[in-house]
């Protein structure tokens, strides 16, 4: 899980390297183009193109997904989106350029490190289960919200009290906005229930647009514990079948 900084070094302009699918183990290859808080890269080929579009099912998504870079012998962990947009230069029937996000990079927009890229990271480095375990109930509520916007099964069976047949559920939202999770105040060294107010949007399918403000209910069985959400309550009071 190399910084930033240090893989900036290593991949720089017109380098070519290697991305490998952590789900599906496909890879393909891709060039850095551009891009100096994260890499802008481009598929190589046109049949990089579509091993990458095969790893997104067949349609272009803003999905965050974790990959390993293999480049200079190292296997660097990363996160990618699967979404064209802005310039391209190659001919590879690719329109546009996508972003590979590494540990300490940022978005164009903000000067922060986005949250679904900082997990799926940490899940190709194989450290998501020990970031979730040592997780304040803040954390904890965002990586599920997190994991429910980028339908991540990992993420969201490490932070759900209930395990649920997630492949049924994620199909029924297909986008999650927050506006708001509020941080607790209080001191929680002994609490092992408590109540995360949250504001969010879920783009329901076949509904639309759903906007719920409420309470997240987090739990842990002791002290020593990881946070958890409790999905059944919360997937019962937006309306969601998470038995069929």
């Amino acid at each position: 899980m190399l910084p930033w900084e240090e893989v900036n070094e290593i991949l720089p302009r017109y380098s070519k390297f290697t991305v490998i699918d952590f789900e599906t183990g496909k890879k393909f290859k891709v060039q850095r183009r551009a891009g100096n808080r994260h890499a802008d890269v481009q598929p190589i080929t046109e049949a990089d193109t579509k091993i990458m579009k095969e790893i997104y099912n067949g349609k272009w998504s803003w999905k965050r997904r974790a990959i390993i870079v293999l480049a200079k012998g190292k296997r660097i962990a990363a996160s990618m989106h699967g979404m064209p947009h802005g310039a391209g230069a190659l001919k590879n029937n690719f329109p546009g350029h996508f972003c590979i996000h590494f540990y300490g990079s940022k978005t164009h927009r903000t000067n922060f490190m986005d949250l679904s890229h900082k997990l799926m990271i940490l899940k190709s480095a194989g450290r998501l289960d020990r970031y979730l375990a040592n997780s304040s109930p803040y954390e904890a509520t965002n990586a599920y919200l997190a994991g429910l916007k980028q339908q991540d099964c990992r993420i969201v069976q490490l932070t759900s009290i209930q395990a649920l047949k997630w492949e049924k559920v994620f199909p029924k939202i297909e986008n999650v906005t927050v506006s708001r999770i509020e941080v607790p105040k209080e001191e929680l060294a002994d609490e092992l229930v408590i109540e995360v107010p949250i504001s969010l949007v879920l783009q329901l399918k076949g509904i639309g647009p759903f906007r719920y403000d409420g309470n997240l209910r987090v739990t842990r069985f002791s002290p020593a514990e990881a946070w958890k959400e409790d999905s059944v309550e919360f997937l019962d009071e937006i309306d969601i079948d998470f038995v069929n």
